[in-house]
């Protein structure tokens, strides 16, 4: 199977012959200090806060901005430190399918790793994107971004069943073939390794629900590619003395993948809705699955469902040196009609999957879903899910030219959607520009799944803002601590403005 990175990466792949949430959009520049509701103008607002294209490219004579190849990567864990995270990025960097599996040492490694720990990943990809800015007309907008999301966070015996499969500790005995001779046997830890070759499936005498064996994991999963336009402009007043900007954006979203699992006091419910390019057999249940598609062949993934968003922003500026802004960003819904199973809350007293190849904890939907795999699958014509709202409020004071310093708050509609942050987040952060040239940034953030995280960031600023590039993190400890609980980054390199 082509694993969940391989796929979501095809996309990046492309770009570069011709994907827990992160707040600051596709807008490196932001990325590096962790604020962004009133830093970001042109197309970076996008989805962020589009009544910022009215304030103009703060470059002189400047009116139209352009760009690609503008790329952030993260993974996060509030319990792995950030060499754990490293092998981890090992893993989701280089899936490929594996023979085998992990032996059983590095298997409860991996158990003992993963166990209660809640990881988030996520993926953005900038395609093109473009803006004008103008005085009189305001602003406009348009944008092409891939995002890729990932989260979860497992109970014991659902990360021992993952990553070991039939040979699962859950299990009390074991089906063993050899030759034309078909046994069970106990299932213990000093089993040989001609026994445990021979294994091809595990059973339990006293099965337990689906419900009460995931209960307190999540698993939440979203990747989609959205094409973004906005407009913003002034409504009234001056920016010397006060002045009111609105903005209205919207996005069109095309799906490829979104797995949304929850299990807890109130039962297990799960809905998944995947790209045929995840090849993943679903088995007999396939058949009689009307939104079922199996024709891939390569190439770009098709889409499973596709959807809308609204973004709705008002800012104001007060002495031309204070900003101001609210926003309501991606209200509005995806509706999934392709590949749409819904899980039946059954006893699990067997299953015939190996273990997990590697550590990488994304392959856990296959593990899940595939034929012989954990859940009981039911069919489904469609499904509706309300799309990863945030509301956004920010404020930030410029009082010399070289210095620009704010804060941000962003909290989710529902947080259950799969791509939301998991709770509000609260950040402080700024640039500093000790030459005309050069932009060094640097912020706190903490809230949501994050503890304390301090973003840093440099972006080099020429030809008066005809070019810029650069590079930043969302957390600077990754480089000086083990003890950091994060690893990310995010660049861009092909941003001009004429």
């Amino acid at each position: 199977m082509k694993k969940i990175i391989q796929i979501a990466g095809l996309c990046l792949l492309c770009a570069t012959q011709q994907l827990m949430a992160q707040t600051q959009g596709i807008a490196y520049t932001a990325a590096g200090k962790g604020v962004a509701t009133t830093f970001v103008t042109d197309y970076h607002c996008l989805g962020i806060n589009p009544s910022a294209l009215g304030w103009g490219t703060g470059y002189k004579d400047k009116r139209f901005t352009i760009g690609s190849t503008e790329f952030g990567f993260g993974i996060y864990s509030d319990s792995l430190n950030s060499d754990r995270l490293r092998n981890l990025f090992k893993d989701f960097r280089t899936a490929t399918d594996k023979n085998g599996g992990l032996d059983r040492e590095a298997q409860k490694e991996a158990i003992a790793r993963y166990a209660q720990a809640g990881v988030s990943i996520f993926l953005d990809f900038n395609w093109a994107g473009f803006s004008f800015q103008s005085p009189r007309f305001g602003g406009i907008a348009f944008n092409i971004k891939e995002n890729y999301q990932w989260y979860s966070q497992l109970n014991q015996t659902t990360t021992d069943i993952i990553f070991r499969g039939k040979l699962s500790s859950y299990f009390d005995s074991l089906t063993v073939v050899f030759g034309s001779d078909t046994s069970l046997i106990a299932n213990r830890d000093n089993i040989s390794q001609d026994s445990l070759a021979a294994v091809i499936a595990g059973k339990i005498g006293s099965p337990l629900s689906l419900s009460a064996i995931t209960k307190g994991s999540t698993i939440k999963l979203s990747w989609t590619r959205s094409y973004n336009f906005g407009y913003g402009r002034k409504l009234i007043g001056d920016d010397s003395i006060f002045a009111i900007y609105g903005g209205v954006g919207g996005r069109f979203i095309q799906s490829m993948a979104m797995f949304n699992l929850e299990s807890d006091d109130d039962g297990l419910r799960m809905y998944t809705s995947l790209s045929p390019a995840f090849d993943i057999n679903y088995g007999t249940v396939a058949n009689a699955n009307l939104s079922g598609i199996t024709n891939y062949k390569g190439g770009i993934p098709p889409v499973v469902g596709n959807g809308y968003g609204v973004d709705l922003s008002a800012s104001m500026i007060l002495f031309a040196k204070l900003k101001i802004a609210a926003s309501v960003n991606n209200i509005g819904s995806v509706t999934y009609k392709r590949n749409v199973y819904s899980v039946k809350d059954t006893l699990l007293g067997n299953i015939s999957i190996a273990g997990l190849a590697d550590g990488d904890i994304t392959q856990t939907v296959n593990q899940l879903l595939r034929d012989g795999g954990v859940m009981k699958l039911v069919a489904e014509e469609k499904y509706v899910l309300a799309n990863a709202a945030d509301f956004r409020f920010g404020a930030s004071f410029k009082p010399f030219k070289f210095l620009d310093f704010g804060f941000d708050m962003v909290a989710p509609f529902n947080k259950e959607n799969p791509g939301s942050i998991r709770n509000a987040v609260f950040s402080f952060g700024g640039d500093i520009r000790p030459v005309k040239w050069l932009q060094l940034s640097v912020g706190y953030f903490g809230g949501g799944i994050y503890r304390s995280n301090i973003p840093v960031g440099i972006n080099f600023i020429l030809k008066n803002g005809g070019y810029e590039f650069g590079i930043s993190s969302r957390d600077a400890l990754t480089f000086f601590t083990k003890k950091s609980n994060s690893i990310s980054t995010a660049f861009g390199f092909a941003r001009f403005r004429f």
